[in-house]
């Protein structure tokens, strides 16, 4: 029997994560200590523009080839991603019905600068957590461990690389005339398209 859920510290996670964490509410941990893994939601988030699925990668710092612990990963800024990322999002949700409602509190994501991604996403899911109305008790791993006999283990599952089982039935989106609808996507998506209605949706 499963007790609880395990998952990785997302950039803004799609929406299957938080259905994860809305149904194990009582028992979520957030792995603290595995190896930063690439081409994962763990910098990148799927958003709905115009032409479909646009993906917003934050850029990291390129360490040497040792594995680096993901509380260690640092966001290259190198050049500006903040401000691309923000301009896209404006674009693609400028139309939506709660764009407005939540601009400002994810504008200071986008204007001041982070040093750690896990630190920078950390900070958003918190604030997320809060839009949704779901409670902020987690927990971090305190070591990494490859296997967990008795909880559900989502970290290698919820993948941009695999195709997602994950059942969902459609809401409104802004371009779904253009692509029809679109499944999993960026938590913006949910919010920004269905404002305090999240959480039912959930």
């Amino acid at each position: 029997m499963e007790n609880g859920a395990l998952l990785p510290m997302f950039y803004l996670p799609p929406v299957e994560y938080f259905t994860v964490f809305n149904r194990h509410r009582q028992s979520v941990i957030i792995e603290k200590h595995e190896h930063f893994p690439k081409q994962t939601y763990r910098n990148r988030a799927n958003i709905y523009s115009p032409d479909g699925v646009l993906a917003l990668v934050v850029p990291v710092v390129k360490g040497a080839k040792v594995h680096t612990p993901v509380s260690d990963v640092k966001i290259s800024n190198d050049f500006n991603w903040q401000r691309l990322h923000w301009m896209s999002l404006q674009a693609c949700y400028r139309r939506s019905a709660y764009f407005e409602f939540y601009e400002d509190d994810f504008a200071r994501f986008y204007e001041q600068e982070f040093t750690y991604l896990f630190d920078y996403n950390e900070q958003m899911l918190t604030m997320i957590l809060k839009f949704l109305k779901l409670p902020l008790k987690f927990e971090y791993t305190t070591e990494y461990h490859r296997h967990y006999d008795l909880m559900a283990d989502y970290r290698n599952t919820i993948n941009p690389k695999k195709e997602s089982v994950f059942e969902q039935k459609p809401y409104f989106q802004v371009f779904e005339e253009r692509k029809g609808f679109i499944k999993n996507l960026s938590i913006v998506d949910l919010l920004f398209n269905q404002g305090p209605q999240s959480l039912n949706y959930l």
